[in-house]
């Protein structure tokens, strides 16, 4: 009896002082340094700048983790470093920070109230990046559109537009375009300028929609609300406490390459060191009975487990990083909480019945539950995958495969998920060929050893299953050989995967864009004008051959393909639309690529196939420039390449743009024909642009006088020398002799003057 109570007192005595103990936190500041700054904690390597200049901050003074906290406020508010971003909360590898917005206000006469429509954030003095796992792009209101440019990431910038023309178009939750729009922001993002801007010839929506604008924020934290766009400026200071999200890390090296300098090195005792994941730079985390701050010295400390977690029901004895658990005197057993506990030494403990009763409880037991989860997991995948079927439209791709069937057309293949698991061996990102705003695709290899592309889409919109079931059912169907093939879909998946034919040689833009140890792009004139003719063609097929025409609303240099033998092949039908053949004009939302985007159809929202001419014009301006159709790096009259381009062929100064190898390789007047083709395509009128079908035509017979001409050339050549000359019909061996770069447009200025137009050009 003395034993028992003397055993029941010291489990009291272990329970009480396991309640009283807790862990020590991470949330700890350097010592002689403020914890806090108001509300918010600030722990090390954080540290508040004091008067005295202390260090308290890891590296000292240095103002990469400083913290200002200013006490004009009342609580007083902490900012970066010296900087006027507002710091929310600091986590153990996350900074919150306040927000600023873009914002443009109307009254109901259409007169701005308001214009704050450029707002820029900038934390580049700092070793952080803004998240771009975890935030989004957002523009919200009628009629609007907004843009983000990245100054610290070389020409990136991105947009998107909202429209709405009554309050019942807006819906809380959907921000698809219908008053509120969001697109992903790029990794490595420091620093960035959101402008906004409004419609000006549809302000009529000022009555309901006064205001528009333009942010990144967490996406976890913002859902769009009819609201935000209703009550006047009153979203604006909703939507600075809608916080934006940064990865934090120490320093820019990895823990490999940090470890390597002890002295600097960050990680303290007991702890190990992992790699930032999205973006430079490594962390610190605590060994396994291991708690509080890596960072401060001594490192972290053991946890007492018997204090903090009460793991024995007997005696339990503290060890460095763990713990042991023992008997009472006078009792036996484990003395584990959830083991066989202690029990006294009089009492009879048929050990080996109860062993072995506990092992085969405990084998059925595994074995049932095994056998359970994996035939429940196994239902639960295949009504899913049946689930996902029929939203996605599955029934009436079915239908619609088997009225094909019967009236001996082609049709589209359905493929099972487990077929393109197995293809992209469980989406390996090795097998990455490309990401998008709108999805990733990867490069897969079919059972039958077919090699092709696989799309898998982000976001699907449910209310258009119908129209993208019959969009694919008409694509399966284009057959040209200078478009990519749609071969089929899955629709077992959350979002319908798009299996299309793989082109192996990359987009045009890579090859007439891509620097290379500063060498210009090694493709010839002649292989641009064949792959401009080519493009041409298929676009023209999809407008007027196809069984329903086909606009394309998304030319440009990066959606143009080259096949082994370097064949243009037009791909991404991700923003086209079916045309009716009944039909010229097309309402529907804005889309495209800032450089592309047709002005009038941007403006008027009417698409037509002549939008897809001015995509295609400045293609050609590219092909004959080598520049990007939008850089900022450029001068503010050249920023637009496109325009640029027209206002030196008003003024008979082309040659200033011209790449150096068109300049040296071309025949002048081929190259001058093509140069006013694609003037004639960049119309700002669409009525005075031709057709695709004229633009083909056009090119086509260019290439074949450019054939001809070559031919005459090899013939003089043959009569002129005794050596016998084989000429090959396969392309041109030029391609990829020596590295892909840009040109100076400097270069050019000798030709200026039409003198030295005519000495410049190869006289073929």
């Amino acid at each position: 009896m003395l034993l028992q109570l003397l055993y029941l007192v010291q489990l009291c005595f272990l329970t009480l002082a396991s309640s009283s103990s807790s862990v020590s936190p991470f949330f700890k500041a350097k010592t002689g340094c403020d914890a806090k700054c108001g509300n918010v904690s600030i722990p090390y390597p954080f540290g508040i700048i004091n008067p005295e200049g202390n260090g308290c901050s890891i590296g000292g003074t240095g103002f990469d983790y400083r913290i200002t906290c200013n006490t004009s406020f009342n609580p007083p508010k902490p900012f970066l470093d010296t900087g006027n971003v507002e710091v929310i909360d600091i986590s153990e590898n996350k900074i919150r920070t306040k927000n600023t917005l873009s914002t443009l206000c109307y009254n109901k006469l259409g007169n701005i109230t308001l214009d704050l429509s450029v707002a820029t954030i900038d934390v580049s003095r700092t070793p952080f990046t803004f998240s771009y796992t975890e935030n989004m792009f957002f523009a919200i209101g009628c009629n609007t559109y907004a843009t983000i440019y990245g100054p610290d990431l070389k020409n990136y910038s991105s947009s998107c537009s909202s429209e709405c023309n009554s309050r019942e178009n807006v819906m809380d939750g959907s921000c698809f375009g219908k008053g509120c729009c969001q697109s992903t922001i790029p990794k490595g993002l420091k620093r960035y300028e959101t402008r906004v801007s409004k419609y000006t010839s549809q302000n009529n929506s000022a009555t309901f929609d006064p205001c528009s604008y333009g942010f990144i924020a967490e996406q976890d934290h913002y859902t769009f609300n009819a609201s935000d766009i209703l009550n006047g400026t009153n979203f604006r200071s909703k939507g600075e406490d809608v916080p934006i999200l940064l990865d934090w890390a120490i320093g820019n090296k990895t823990c490999e390459d940090a470890k390597k300098d002890t002295i600097n090195f960050a990680c303290q005792e007991n702890s190990y060191c992992i790699n930032s994941d999205n973006n430079p730079g490594y962390r610190c985390t605590c060994n396994n009975g291991y708690a509080g701050n890596p960072y401060l010295s001594p490192g972290c400390q053991d946890i007492n487990e018997c204090e903090a977690q009460n793991p024995c029901v007997g005696i339990c004895t503290n060890t460095i990083g763990s713990y042991k658990c023992s008997c009472p005197e006078g009792s036996r057993g484990d003395g584990i909480r959830g083991g066989s506990g202690c029990f006294h030494n009089n009492q009879e403990f048929p050990v080996l019945k109860i062993s072995l009763g506990i092992a085969l409880g405990f084998f059925f037991l595994v074995i049932g539950s095994s056998w359970l989860y994996f035939s429940m997991r196994k239902r639960n995948q295949i009504l899913l995958k049946a689930k996902f079927f029929q939203k996605n439209g599955g029934l009436l791709l079915k239908q619609q495969i088997s009225s094909q069937e019967s009236s001996g057309e082609s049709s589209a293949k359905i493929f099972t998920a487990e077929e393109l698991k197995l293809a992209t061996k469980n989406y390996d990102e090795k097998l990455i060929l490309g990401r998008g705003g709108h999805g990733i695709v990867y490069k897969g290899t079919l059972s039958d050893n077919r090699i092709v592309a696989i799309k898998k889409s982000k976001i699907a919109d449910e209310s258009q299953i119908e129209e993208f079931i019959n969009e694919l059912v008409i694509l399966t169907q284009v057959n040209h050989r200078n478009v990519v093939k749609i071969l089929g879909c899955c629709l077992e998946t959350e979002v319908p995967l798009l299996v299309y034919e793989y082109v192996s040689n990359g987009t045009l833009s890579q090859h007439i864009h891509t620097l290379k140890d500063g060498m210009s792009s090694s493709i010839s004139w002649e292989s641009r004008l064949r792959i401009a003719a080519e493009t041409a063609g298929a676009v023209a097929y999809l407008h007027s051959a196809a069984s329903i025409p086909i606009i394309h609303r998304d030319i440009k240099s990066a959606n143009v393909l080259l096949d082994e033998n370097y064949m243009a092949k037009v791909a991404d039908f991700g923003a086209s639309r079916l045309n009716p053949l009944d039909q010229n004009e097309i309402d529907t939302l804005v889309q495209g690529t800032l450089g592309y985007l047709d002005p009038e159809y941007h403006h008027s929202g009417q698409l037509t196939g002549k939008s897809d001419v001015y995509s295609f014009g400045v293609v050609l301006v590219e092909l004959l420039t080598g520049e990007k159709p939008i850089s900022l790096e450029r001068s503010e009259e050249q920023r637009n390449i496109a325009s640029y381009f027209i206002s030196l062929m008003n003024g008979n100064n082309v040659l200033h743009v011209l790449g150096t190898r068109i300049v040296a390789e071309g025949n002048r007047e081929q190259v001058l024909a093509v140069a006013k083709l694609a003037k004639r395509c960049l119309s700002l009128k669409s009525e005075d642009r031709p057709t695709m079908k004229e633009v083909a035509m056009e090119l086509e017979s260019l290439m074949k006088s450019s054939s001809s001409t070559h031919a005459s050339m090899l013939d003089n050549y043959r009569k002129h020398n005794e050596e016998r000359i084989v000429v090959s019909a396969a392309e041109p061996t030029d391609l990829y002799t020596v590295p892909i770069s840009h040109y100076s447009v400097g270069d050019t200025d000798q030709f200026s003057t039409e003198r030295d137009m005519t000495m410049s050009f190869n006289p073929r």
